[in-house]
């Protein structure tokens, strides 16, 4: 069993939540980063199961970041074109 969980390990969507943080959404960044190390922990301790939660968590931690980035910069645009600033 230790063989086909090492096989099948989670992946830790580190990159994109480094991302999420830097350019989107800052909150919701640094709480998949925190997730996508426990991704990667889990992955190297052989927990399968513990990664693909903390996966999981990421990498719906990092959809709505990025929503919520993708919201906030459409809002600013508009204000700014309405505004004429």
């Amino acid at each position: 069993m230790e063989q086909g969980q090492a096989a099948s390990s989670a992946p830790s969507y580190l990159a994109w939540s480094i991302f999420n943080t830097l350019c989107c959404c800052l909150p919701l960044g640094i709480a998949a980063i925190v997730c996508s190390c426990r991704a990667q922990n889990a992955n190297a301790l052989g927990q399968g199961a513990a990664a693909q939660e903390a996966s999981k968590t990421a990498k719906t931690l990092n959809v709505i970041g990025l929503v919520c980035g993708i919201i906030l910069i459409i809002i600013i645009i508009v204000v700014k074109v309405t505004t004429g600033n």
